[in-house]
């Protein structure tokens, strides 16, 4: 940071030695000019008499001199050094490790800068320790919410192989009945093993998006049409509304299109009773909003800010049949982030949408 000459530490100090100068020698005349006075009122006159024939009057203010320039120095640089006291003390606080600790800036010279430098490290290095914190808070997050989600699943593989392997079964029918359900848990196995591989792979720092200018509308059209299978079997259709098919952003297709099919895939999963799928595509100032509407149970208020963090499933999701790893939500949101966009939720009897923002270009 540069100041201009007459706010740094040199010229303050040089300052305060000019005025004590000054102020001492002022002092001196002032006292000189009175004892010229006193020197004929008594009783003052044999004392003034006597330090003048024996000492002198000018080495008398020559050391009075002295001594009231560093008197006067000494207050026109208090002010200075007791901010720079006052520095010492914060960094000896902040070495204690006391980083909510703040030296106040009150100065615009080079005392001020490095207090303000000084508080900009202990604000980094306080975040610093609270990032390490959230990853070593967030890893064991992640491990307890794997050990839990493969736990179940490897619980009932295990088993039903051991009915096997112990001939445990009446006849081939139910032979075949138990591997079908080994077959069928070990792909939820597989599918959980590959989501959390998704998502740990765009947690990291080594994903290089490919970035194209994308025509939203297009996009999601086409993806949509991928979607017709899966809505026939659900009993229900997709629906697209936009306001302008001319929209572009700058996006990684092959992302993008992961984010969108766990949005979409999710709206089917739990809006079967509302019988549509809404893709909604609108602009706010240079914003291409997306929205996937769904109708069927509403998110529960204290579910709605958690959704999107891994391995959370609402309530009415925790059940064997949806096939959800709570995965989905978390994977579309860090490829969003990925992008520079915005993701959110929100939810009523009505519908539930889940809003995506990207910047227009």
């Amino acid at each position: 940071m540069k100041h201009s000459f007459i706010y740094t530490m040199r010229w303050k100090f040089i300052l305060a030695f000019i005025l004590s100068i000054a102020s001492a020698a002022a002092t001196v005349l002032i006292a000189y000019r009175v004892l010229l006075v006193l020197v004929h009122v008594e009783p003052f006159t044999v004392p003034i008499s006597w330090v003048v024939n024996r000492i002198g009057s000018t080495p008398v203010m020559v050391v009075a001199g002295g001594l009231l320039f560093l008197v006067y120095f000494f207050i026109f640089s208090s002010k200075i050094l007791g901010y720079l006291e006052e520095i010492t003390r914060g960094l000896q606080e902040i070495a204690k490790g006391n980083l909510n600790y703040t030296i106040v800036t009150k100065s615009a010279d080079e005392l001020g800068t490095v207090a303000e430098h000084f508080n900009r490290m202990t604000e980094k290095l306080r975040k610093s320790i609270e990032e390490e914190r959230n990853a070593e808070r967030t890893k064991n997050e992640l491990i307890t919410g794997v050990s839990h989600d493969l736990r179940t699943p490897l619980t009932s593989v295990l088993g039903y192989l051991e009915l096997i392997e112990s001939d445990r079964y009446s006849d081939e029918v139910e032979l075949r009945y138990y591997t079908h359900i080994a077959y069928e848990k070990t792909k939820n196995l597989k599918k959980l093993i590959d989501r959390l591989f998704e998502y740990t792979s765009l947690s990291g720092e080594g994903i290089e998006l490919q970035l194209k200018k994308v025509n939203i509308y297009g996009f999601l059209k086409q993806l949509a049409e991928e979607f017709i299978p899966q809505l026939s079997k659900a009993g229900m259709s997709c629906r697209m509304a936009a306001e302008d098919d001319g929209m572009f952003i700058r996006a990684d297709g092959h992302q993008l299109m992961r984010a969108y099919e766990n949005l979409i895939s999710n709206a089917i999963r739990y809006g079967g009773k509302g019988k549509y799928v809404d893709i909604r595509i609108g602009k706010d100032d240079n914003a291409v909003v997306v929205e996937v509407v769904n109708y069927g149970e509403p998110i529960a208020a204290r579910d709605l800010p958690f959704i999107f963090e891994r391995f959370y499933r609402a309530d009415r999701s925790r059940t064997s049949q949806n096939g959800g790893t709570g995965l989905g939500l978390a994977i579309a949101k860090s490829i969003v982030e990925l992008h520079g966009g915005q993701i959110s939720a929100r939810s009523d009897r009505k519908e539930t949408v889940f809003e995506t923002r990207f910047p227009l270009i």
